[in-house]
């Protein structure tokens, strides 16, 4: 079975082989899966897409038009919005067309687009819980000496420096994949599907186990082991740091926030990473209904991690709550961002604070 890599593809075009998709499927099978399965899949696109549309640019407001909500943490919270939101608006929508129509109807272009550019977002998300990650072992670990490099303008360096390195090493993606047109002997009729083509530059098996490690299995490895040894010290009595009951409390407040992120990411993409992972290597196949749902269900999954982290900020954090509270009400009231949170340090390099939100 030709196995497609890219998480746009599991879908219907996704489980068809040399021959076509119905030969898997009996015609009763295919009736079910034709006729109903589609809707449902776009009925929950479309919550996904509409909840993490608003829920993320009120994120991006919340922070840009709050100067007392200005930190390292939140200038990553805010990249990570721009992901998110970037996947729903440019990705979600060609996505769900997928599944509604037997074929690819955007031709060549937005075929290889939308591939780079689902690679482009999972990978500045997963890499933007790096650095949140990375900031939040400086604050706790070493929160003395890390004042002078967790400052805004620094944070911003290192997010442009993130996306400038996301977008040149995904640009191979772009040229892996392309429209094909398939022929079903069965329909009698000629299609094409946006997949990965066979090329000499990379095989799909290769291609899917280094998605697989680069995309998830390092990153999060690399953010297990700071927070190991981050809730060691943050939990441990005696660390030698002066710092006011107040402080700690902000402290592993903002600290509990990002792990609840991180394992709400990895949860949610474990599983369509393990599918991607396990059919690059043949181990399985979407040959039955029940596999094809399961597929899908996995999909779903990994998608709406684009609109829950939104849902995070505003059950964990009061400062979010607040904001969000005035945003939709468009109301005076809660101006005060920082109850549940010491202020905010400032440095000679630029204005940081020592709990991050």
């Amino acid at each position: 079975m030709e196995n497609t890599t890219m998480l746009a593809n599991i879908s219907l075009n996704a489980t068809r082989n040399e021959e076509n998709i119905t030969s898997f499927f009996t015609d009763e099978e295919w009736l079910a899966i034709n006729g109903t399965l589609p809707w449902i899949v776009g009925f929950f696109f479309g919550v996904i897409a509409i909840t993490g549309f608003f829920g993320n640019l009120l994120v991006i407001l919340v922070v840009v038009f709050n100067n007392n909500m200005r930190s390292t943490t939140n200038l990553m919270i805010v990249n990570l919005a721009a992901a998110d939101l970037m996947f729903v608006i440019l990705c979600i929508p060609f996505t769900a067309t997928d599944y509604m129509v037997y074929y690819w109807p955007y031709g060549r272009f937005w075929c290889r687009s939308v591939q780079y550019l689902i690679v482009v977002t999972a990978f500045a998300s997963i890499y933007t819980l790096v650095l949140m990650s990375i900031d939040r072992f400086l604050a706790v670990v070493h929160p003395i000496r890390s004042r002078m490099m967790r400052t805004e303008n620094i944070t911003l360096i290192a997010i442009v420096t993130l996306w400038i390195v996301v977008l040149v090493v995904s640009v191979p993606v772009a040229f892996t994949h392309d429209v094909v047109v398939d022929y079903d002997a069965k329909k009698n009729i000629t299609y094409g599907m946006c997949t990965f083509t066979t090329n000499d530059f990379l095989g799909p098996r290769t291609y899917q186990v280094t998605f697989f490690i680069s995309s998830y299995l390092l990153p999060l490895m690399i953010i297990s082991g700071l927070y190991m040894r981050m809730i060691m010290r943050l939990w441990r009595q005696g660390t030698g740091v002066r710092m006011s009951k107040e402080s700690q409390r902000g402290r592993k407040r903002v600290t509990r926030l990002v792990v609840v992120v991180v394992i709400a990411f990895a949860s949610l993409w474990l599983p369509v990473q393990l599918i991607l992972l396990l059919k690059s290597l043949d181990v399985i196949e979407t040959n039955t209904l029940t596999k094809l749902v399961i597929q899908v269900t996995a999909q779903t999954l990994a998608y709406s991690s684009s609109c829950i982290n939104p849902l995070l900020y505003a059950f964990l954090s009061e400062n979010f709550r607040k904001a969000f509270y005035k945003a939709v009400n468009c109301s005076s009231r809660y101006q005060n961002y920082t109850s549940d949170l010491p202020p905010p340090r400032k440095t000679s390099c630029a204005r940081t604070s020592t709990t991050g939100l």
